[in-house]
């Protein structure tokens, strides 16, 4: 994999919201000494829900990973941060597109993306059935 390098992640577009910053630890390695792809999805997986959460306004589930790819390898000590946005509002679901840049542990303030993900969340009711979601409230006049 050659480590070609993405402007900053302040340069994506405005519709895209810093949702999580974390830095990967040794007990997170898988046998290559990266870091194992099962935890950089579950990491997603988290970041993904933030924004959905906004929509729905209670229980959600993780119905689909509609695309997930792994661009760059992630290090012990990547510092990584998390951009999502919102793809799609349906009826009892929200689509968000994740995407994952690391700042190097040697090599700061440059940022490569090593992960872009799609998933897919539906509202859920107290059986774990899908609900319609809330629907949006109108701003107060004043």
């Amino acid at each position: 994999m050659s480590a070609s390098f993405s402007p900053p992640p302040a340069a994506l577009p405005s519709e895209h919201e810093l949702v999580l910053k974390v830095i990967p630890m040794p007990g997170d390695c898988n046998a290559n000494g990266d870091i194992f792809g099962g935890w950089v999805m579950a990491q997603v997986d988290l970041a993904g829900s933030v924004l959905p959460a906004r929509y729905v306004q209670g229980r959600m589930a993780t119905v689909a990973v509609n695309e997930f790819i792994f661009k760059q390898p992630v290090r012990v000590g990547d510092i990584l941060s998390f951009f999502s946005h919102i793809t799609r509002v349906g009826n009892t679901s929200v689509t968000v597109q994740v995407e994952v840049f690391a700042e190097r542990f040697s090599d700061q303030g440059r940022y490569v993306k090593v992960t872009e993900a799609t998933l897919t969340y539906v509202a859920i009711d107290a059986n774990g059935r899908p609900r319609p979601l809330p629907k949006p409230q109108a701003p107060a006049q004043g």
